[in-house]
């Protein structure tokens, strides 16, 4: 298991978590599969895997307060699965720290192309707790934006001199934003780039990080420019 990405997949219908579990080991994945939020919770913090799935609606447990339980001790990447696109378990996943979800019924291909584009943007090399730099981010050291610090090379982040504890997923939605302050970037951007989407995805996945980001940054760090998308103050 040591050479392979350790997937945690909570859910409790029997039939989806065996046959997604067969599906994510015949693609190379190593599976602890898990049927109710508090056994998840366990086995997150035995086995220390590199990414979680976590369905909304699972017992003892659900899936967003295992998310959010798992968040307040790890940076580890988390997926969503809800059955239904329009949601509130979708925003309320992302609020408690997913990085992204999938709508079940689910493809098994399009499971694994979004579980791989996670790993690829947290610079996965086992463990979850370390990222690749943004493709858009300005290597050359520390940015600065009125109280808030960006440390490029460091990947630290300060508001006030105090430092600001960001996910991989916040940290890259940041750096696109100050490699280009002032100007405005879209939706369907920051997907292509931060989330690594070659089709046309959730925009409020973009929402609810900016939100989240915000009220780490502070609330008119970036703002919104309506109709187009979101820009970081200089």
């Amino acid at each position: 298991m040591a050479d392979q990405t350790h997937v945690l997949f909570v859910e409790d219908d029997d039939v989806i978590r065996e046959a997604t579990q067969l599906a994510l080991e015949r693609d190379g994945f190593a599976v602890t599969a898990m049927p109710d939020g508090l056994s998840g919770l366990e086995a997150f913090r035995s086995d220390r895997p590199d990414i979680a799935l976590l369905d909304v609606m699972v017992p003892g447990l659900d899936g967003v307060s295992l998310c959010r339980r798992i968040r307040d001790e790890s940076t580890v990447p988390v997926i969503m699965l809800s059955a239904r696109a329009d949601s509130i378990d979708v925003v309320l996943g992302l609020e408690a720290g997913a990085d992204d979800y999938v709508t079940k019924p689910f493809d098994g291909a399009v499971l694994v192309a979004r579980i791989r584009a996670v790993l690829r943007r947290f610079g996965h090399a086992g463990g979850g707790d370390r990222f690749e730099e943004s493709a858009g981010a300005d290597a050359g050291g520390v940015l600065t934006f009125g109280e808030l610090e960006v440390d490029t090379e460091g990947m630290e982040v300060r508001r006030a001199g105090q430092p600001v504890a960001l996910t991989p997923t916040e940290m890259r939605l940041l750096l696109e934003f100050s490699s280009a302050p002032g100007t405005v970037l879209s939706r369907d951007k920051l997907l292509e780039r931060v989330w690594d989407y070659g089709w046309g995805g959730d925009t409020r996945v973009v929402d609810v990080h900016v939100q989240r980001l915000r009220t780490k940054i502070g609330q008119d760090r970036i703002e919104t420019v309506r109709g187009f998308g979101y820009k970081l103050k200089p």
